[in-house]
């Protein structure tokens, strides 16, 4: 296992690299290249990855509890099963990500972009998630209870088995959105 624990590699070009288990524990990626970059099963936490490019990254069962990733551009990477509690995604671009069965709980999704991301079993519970864009996302069996959903664009969003009880959907996009199924949780849009 590589040990980064604490390194400073603002601004560096990791492209494509292979970092799988790497410890990366507080380490400091600001607006690094990590596009393509294999980094299943590293660990992450804490780490500072605001502006970074992990365009089409593999990180499978990371580690990225407490990160800041806001304004990250995670287009098509592979986030299933990853660990993102407590993690600033604040704009974050996640359109076409793979989180299924991910960790998000607490996470901050402010404004983040995740039109068609695959959200399937993810676990949503109070993630803030204001005006972010969700349109066409999967969010299938989801756990969203109590997220903050307000003025979300969920329009054509896949809903289907999610639990929204104590969920805050006021003033969000709801058009065209497929709640077939059961959802669970009784949820008064508020």
């Amino acid at each position: 296992m590589r040990d980064f624990y604490t390194a400073d590699f603002r601004g560096s070009n990791l492209q494509d690299s292979q970092l799988l288990y790497a410890n990366f524990i507080f380490a400091n990626l600001q607006g690094a290249n990590l596009q393509g970059a294999k980094l299943k099963w590293a660990n992450l936490k804490g780490a500072i990855l605001e502006g970074a490019n992990l365009q089409g990254a593999i990180l499978e069962g990371a580690n990225l509890q407490g990160a800041n990733l806001q304004g990250a551009n995670l287009q098509g990477a592979i986030l299933q099963r990853a660990i993102l509690q407590g993690a600033n995604l604040i704009e974050a671009d996640l359109e076409g990500a793979h989180l299924q069965g991910a960790h998000l709980e607490g996470a901050n999704l402010e404004g983040a972009h995740l039109e068609g991301a695959h959200l399937e079993g993810a676990n949503l519970i109070e993630a803030h998630l204001e005006g972010a864009n969700l349109q066409g996302a999967h969010l299938e069996g989801a756990n969203l209870q109590g997220a903050h959903l307000e003025g979300a664009n969920l329009q054509g969003a896949h809903l289907e088995g999610a639990n929204l009880q104590g969920a805050n959907l006021q003033g969000a996009n709801l058009e065209e959105t497929i709640l077939e199924g059961e959802i669970t949780g009784e949820t008064p849009i508020r």
